[in-house]
């Protein structure tokens, strides 16, 4: 008699890899093995350091959670047909993580002694688990593991083999901007040029020849030590002879040529050689720079850069930064925060080079806003810009002159974000639109009528501007103004219930049969828009949730329903849900906007796998019930 339950079991696990590349005798052996396991929710499925388990677990309904024991931080969320438990299994290893039941779930327990031999067999089923067995999670597709368990390299790691060895042909840029002194120059008047010029290092050049270079460290361990006094000449603490290579030096070279002389600075000449002409400088920070994307890298060169056009490049690097850290499955979390700072720290330099740029300093002290997806901290993409100046109430007679010279300013900054990829916002949100640079006086009385008269524009215009971040300038305009919103909505909590219908706006992301509810018309037409029907449902839910408790500092929306979760605890589980649900669908369009390379706003469907679309679909589940729980706290008529 033919087993119906093994066979179900087939017909589950052959929609789903790596099954999927099992011969249908393989695949109908397995599942006459498997164990069918039901699991409460909190249950432990296996321990942190536990010795690994007979079986690996495919979850055939529910979710499954992997955390380190005792970590409110998920690292991985598990749902209906996705793997976990493999890898330490395979590698003869204790477990990483903790796995533990998200919600009421039903797992297959598949024996590895019948599994291991067919995967070893079977080069769709190896090729899979090369990419999975990179961690401990279960499928992060993470590309520096890949070809670790098995001997035959892949055609990536092959790829990325020959990445490296592109170093070794790669020439480095280098400074071209060359401060000189001479030999005679005082120690005293050198430190001031490195000051004034904001540089490590200084060449001491002699009939047009470098003959020497004086650094940071040769000031700190000659003149601070007080080996040598501030009025010796530049000849007595210069390094010399001064280590010399050609222009076509490449990266491997320049990082080799630094260790072995165990020095920072390298002088580039025409020839190479100390009898021609210096024609640039090379630092160790150039080299580190090109090596790799590295935060902190990155956060020097950004504050290094003297002209916005140098900034450009440094936001290319971002992005791959980010493409690295989705590859490396890093916690969305995490990522968010680094890119966010990355960003945060781009913005600033140009408002730096900005206000070098205006004839005068402000004339009253400002804060510059950003708003939106960019306020919240999850602007992973280049996107447009939103963003806002308050400036200091000044007396009524020279308002006109200040207005004027804070647009004119606002004017330089957008002007050099569009210039690194930040598009024009269509709507002009902008603080060069004369609406969004306002007094601080100014932005209270605007304000105030948003929340006093909150009709359909006033909604969407305090939706966008509630989720401001200060980047830069007077810390004290900002919570001022925050002072005043949170008093005014006090006032009138009917503001509230508007907010929360405008939190209703976006229908449902499926409709009948849960299919995909799609773009009807438009460019755009029969793709799905998953900025409109999935993230904003809940950011705009959790913003008008947090608002309501009165929390002014915090506005990414993971985030604040964490917050949440802390403030009512009967609804802890809904508020998680949706914690996570906003880092995985921000996760994925920021994924999907790295593949076609857009902002991933509009997905077309047909690209998407069967994976994909149930991953979609179990975030549809957490919208639904936070917009009732919307719908309930601020009593309004189910739409």
């Amino acid at each position: 008699m033919k087993n119906t339950i093994s066979q179900r079991v087939a017909d589950f696990l052959k929609n789903y890899p790596p099954f999927n590349g099992l011969k249908k005798n393989d695949l109908q052996q397995l599942s006459e093995e498997v164990t069918i396991l039901y699991k409460e929710k909190d249950s432990i499925i296996f321990s942190e350091k536990e010795p690994g388990h007979q079986h690996f677990y495919v979850v055939h309904k529910g979710a499954i959670a992997l955390a380190k024991s005792g970590s409110t931080t998920i690292v991985d969320m598990c749902d209906e047909g996705d793997i976990f438990g493999l890898r330490p299994l395979m590698a003869n290893e204790n477990y990483e993580l903790e796995a533990k039941a998200h919600e009421e779930s039903i797992l297959y327990a598949i024996p590895i002694t019948i599994f291991k031999p067919l995967a070893l067999e079977n080069k769709e089923v190896g090729n899979f688990l090369i990419e999975s067995f990179a961690s401990n999670t279960r499928n992060p597709y993470s590309k520096s593991y890949r070809g670790k368990l098995f001997s035959e390299n892949t055609a990536e790691q092959e790829k990325q083999d020959s990445s490296l060895k592109l170093l070794d042909l790669q020439t480095v840029q280098y400074s071209k901007n060359i401060i000189c002194c001479t030999p005679r120059t005082t120690v005293k008047k050198v430190a001031q040029i490195m000051t004034s010029k904001k540089i490590g290092a200084i060449l001491v050049v002699k009939d047009k020849l470098p003959v020497g270079i004086i650094t940071d460290k040769d000031l700190r361990n000659k003149i601070v030590t007080g080996a040598y006094p501030i009025t010796a000449t530049a000849s007595k603490v210069m390094t010399s002879p001064v280590i010399t290579y050609p222009k076509t030096l490449t990266i491997t070279q320049a990082q080799m040529a630094m260790m072995k002389s165990n020095i920072s600075h390298l002088c580039l000449t025409k020839d190479g050689t100390v009898n021609t002409k210096a024609i640039g400088i090379l630092s160790k920070h150039d080299v580190m720079v090109a090596l790799g994307n590295n935060p902190a890298v990155l956060i020097k060169a950004i504050k290094r850069a003297k002209k916005i056009k140098h900034i450009k490049p440094i936001r290319a690097s971002i992005i791959g930064l980010l493409r690295g850290y989705l590859d490396d499955n890093i916690p969305m979390t995490l990522i968010s925060k680094i890119i966010s700072e990355l960003n945060d720290a781009c913005l600033k330099q140009v408002i730096k080079i900005a206000l070098d740029k205006m004839k005068t300093p402000p004339p009253v002290n400002f804060a510059w806003l950003t708003l939106g997806s960019q306020g919240r901290s999850e602007q992973m993409l280049h996107t447009d810009q939103d963003n806002a100046l308050i400036f200091e109430d000044v007396p009524e007679e020279i308002l006109p002159k200040t207005t004027t010279y804070f647009l004119d300013l606002s004017t330089l900054v957008t002007k050099g974000l569009n210039s690194i990829g930040y598009e024009y916002c269509p709507a002009e949100m902008m603080a060069s639109n004369p609406k969004w640079c306002l007094s601080l006086s100014e932005w209270k009385k605007t304000t105030s009528h948003w929340i006093i008269n909150p009709g359909v524009d006033e909604v969407l215009l305090s939706s966008i501007f509630f989720d401001y971040n200060l980047v830069y300038g007077d810390v004290n305009l900002v919570n001022e103004l925050s002072e005043h919103i949170f008093y005014t909505v006090k006032k009138y909590p009917i503001f509230f219930v508007h907010l929360a219908k405008g939190a209703l706006q976006n229908p449902s992301p499926t409709g009948f049969f849960r299919q995909f509810l799609v773009e009807q018309d438009g460019a755009h037409k029969d793709s799905f828009d998953v900025k409109s029907r999935a993230l904003r449902p809940l950011t705009d839910a959790a913003r008008v949730l947090i608002l309501s408790h009165s929390i002014k500092s915090i506005n990414n929306t993971s985030e604040r329903f964490e917050k949440l979760a802390e403030l009512e605890p009967n609804n802890k589980d809904v508020y998680l849900a949706c914690s996570y649900a906003s880092k995985a669908l921000l996760k994925f369009r920021t994924k999907q906007g790295l593949a076609h390379n857009d902002s991933g706003r509009f997905i077309n469907l047909n690209t998407l796998s069967k994976e994909e679309k149930i991953k979609l679909k179990r975030t549809f589940k957490t919208i639904k019930e936070i917009q009732e729980l919307v719908t309930l706290r601020f009593q309004l008529k189910t739409m």
